[in-house]
């Protein structure tokens, strides 16, 4: 049987716990929120395939526990409104993505839960801020209201997909990588 995708991304969403990397991916995969959701425990993840530039893109999207007691489980998946502590956490997600993940990994900062303004305490311009310092794109989303989540997930899966189709030949030029036959994979991490 055809396989019915020509890329295969995996993603993998990391964060504090309770910052809603679950409702956020529920929402991506399921256009579907519940309140009601308890902690991950330790790992899971969904799939969609979602077109992007004319190519079939599935995505395994990984969901990890934020508690510091499943650390070591979530770092040996990378290569395979925000709260201040969880901002200011950042940089310690960011050190670890650098500390076990692929060369050239594509990433994303989500400011989630921007739909509850009366409780922000970080400002969208702060998040801007961190991303830019980063290299890295920024969206303020809203899993409970729907708000960028389909967005971020294609912006992210175009980043990855133009890197997987641009390699850089011996020579120095760019050369472009096609085939019918074989699938691409590549990881990326989504925070």
């Amino acid at each position: 049987m055809a396989k019915k995708y020509d890329f295969l991304f995996k993603l993998l969403l990391i964060g504090d716990s309770g910052v809603g990397k679950t409702c956020l991916i529920i929402r991506f995969a399921e256009d579907n929120f519940n309140s009601t959701y308890i902690s991950t425990i330790g790992i899971d993840f969904k799939v969609k395939t979602i077109e992007v530039d004319g190519k079939k893109v599935k995505l395994q999207v990984w969901d990890t526990a934020g508690q510091e007691r499943f650390k070591t489980i979530t770092t040996a998946y990378y290569r395979g409104a925000m709260t201040r502590k969880s901002f200011e956490n950042i940089q310690n997600w960011m050190k670890s993505i650098k500390e076990n993940a692929s060369a050239g990994v594509s990433r994303m900062l989500l400011g989630n839960k921007c739909d509850i303004e009366a409780k922000r305490k970080v400002s969208k311009e702060t998040g801007e801020k961190l991303a830019k310092e980063h290299g890295i794109m920024f969206f303020e989303t809203s899993a409970k209201s729907s708000i960028n989540v389909e967005e971020s997930f294609l912006a992210l899966a175009r980043d990855i997909l133009q890197k997987s189709t641009k390699k850089t030949g011996p020579t120095g030029r760019e050369v472009k990588i096609t085939s019918s036959t074989e699938k691409k994979s590549s990881k990326c991490v989504l925070l």
